[in-house]
């Protein structure tokens, strides 16, 4: 049986691709937004339509949620599923959420009970998961350069957020907003496992956020007003993500050796080893097995849930600490699969511990990582989709 599996370039979509593969299904690929990042939803919808009309598949597949493909499943009929990998994903507010051909997966808790009620029936929390065979390939491969290269002390690979930020190109707010968005910002950076933003914000800094960028994210039609939505995490959590990922990497650098791999301005760190980029699927897992602590950081609009971070390197056996998220211990056992840290002192005082105690440090890296392959790999994950439409 076939299924059309529409691609704009994640990172994780070949690994999706497999495990479908491997339940027996046969892929086929819509690759037109890959090699062509600026379609236009007409052109989007003419590619899908044409591949439905002529293979007419057993549903269609997206990372994240394409209002105008559940359109036209809609129009054919034909199951659209979809699973979440980013927090926010404002196109989840059009009103094309509601159709009953929709299987919606959210990796998220928080992101579920926002959504959920639009289309109760039809919209389901699933976490993300690990590609531990391909994982296994890599790092069985690595090389005495490849440990020259990549074994750290502490490292963190990702973004510094400071060309993810769009508050900071916004010229004309107001001081009042300013202040106000720096002091949610403080706030913010000093509580773990809630994100206050949401309710925190006066609708005279959502307005003002929303005059002040010509590109604010909007709908022909929604189900509810998203403005508040929007400013809070695609703005203001841009900017603490920003604001929390150097002050983190300073703190931690002006007391052990920390080794950072982004393609991110580094020019705000101090006394941390910039590497530049790394290649995702051929470099980093080796990164990750070879760190004695993996740093996780994860933005505040995952409001619970566990990024794909947290999958990755459990998945390639690297130690991971992790800042504090509700959903962690429906998975895992803290202490005994990974660590994690709910203040910057707990952080500085963990990695001191787990440097040191290199045994406890392997036997967790092992737990977390035969963990995920028992319980958290895309395979896992394929099969409960496929369940919501049989």
């Amino acid at each position: 049986m076939e299924i059309l599996f529409y691609r704009y370039g994640s990172v994780c979509e070949p690994d999706i691709i497999h495990a479908f593969r491997q339940t027996g299904l046969t892929v086929l690929e819509d690759t037109t937004e890959i090699t062509k990042k600026s379609i236009s939803d007409a052109d989007r919808l003419l590619s899908v339509e044409q591949i439905i009309n002529e293979k007419h598949p057993l549903f269609v597949f997206s990372i994240n949620f394409y209002p105008i493909i559940s359109d036209i499943c809609h129009i054919y009929q034909t199951p659209y599923l979809c699973w979440t990998v980013d927090c926010p994903v404002p196109e989840l507010f059009s009103a094309s959420i509601r159709h009953d051909t929709n299987r919606i997966f959210l990796f998220d808790q928080a992101q579920y009970q926002t959504f959920s009620p639009y289309n109760p029936d039809h919209i389901y929390h699933l976490p993300l998961a690990s590609c531990t065979e391909r994982f296994d390939r890599v790092t069985s491969s690595i090389s005495d350069a490849d440990r020259a290269s990549f074994r750290c002390d502490i490292s963190f690979v990702g973004s510094l957020y400071h060309e993810k930020n769009p508050l900071r190109t916004l010229s004309g707010l107001s001081e009042y907003s300013q202040g106000y968005i720096q002091a949610l910002v403080e706030a913010s950076l000093k509580i773990y496992g809630y994100n206050p933003v949401e309710d925190a914000l006066t609708d005279e800094v959502i307005a003002d956020i929303k005059k002040n960028d010509s590109g604010f994210f909007s709908l022909k039609k929604s189900v509810a007003n998203f403005d508040r939505y929007v400013a809070a995490h695609s703005y203001i959590g841009m900017e603490i993500a920003q604001t929390e990922r150097v002050r983190t990497l300073n703190q931690l650098a002006s007391f052990f050796s920390v080794d950072l791999f982004t393609r991110s301005d580094t020019s705000p760190l101090k006394n941390v080893r910039s590497h530049g980029g790394v290649h995702t699927l051929t470099e980093m897992p080796k990164i990750f097995h070879l760190s004695k602590i993996n740093l996780n950081m994860t933005i505040k609009p995952i409001q619970t849930g566990l990024p794909l971070r947290i999958f990755d390197i459990l998945g390639c056996g690297g130690f991971l600490m992790t800042n504090y998220q509700s959903e962690l211990q429906d998975y895992f056992d803290i202490g005994v699969d990974l660590e994690t840290y709910s203040s910057m002192e707990e952080l500085v005082e963990k990695c001191a511990y787990y440097l040191s105690h290199e045994q406890q440090r392997a036997q967790i890296a092992q737990n977390g990582y035969q963990k995920v392959c028992s319980m958290h790999t895309y395979p896992h994950r394929i099969r409960a989709m496929i369940a919501s439409i049989v």
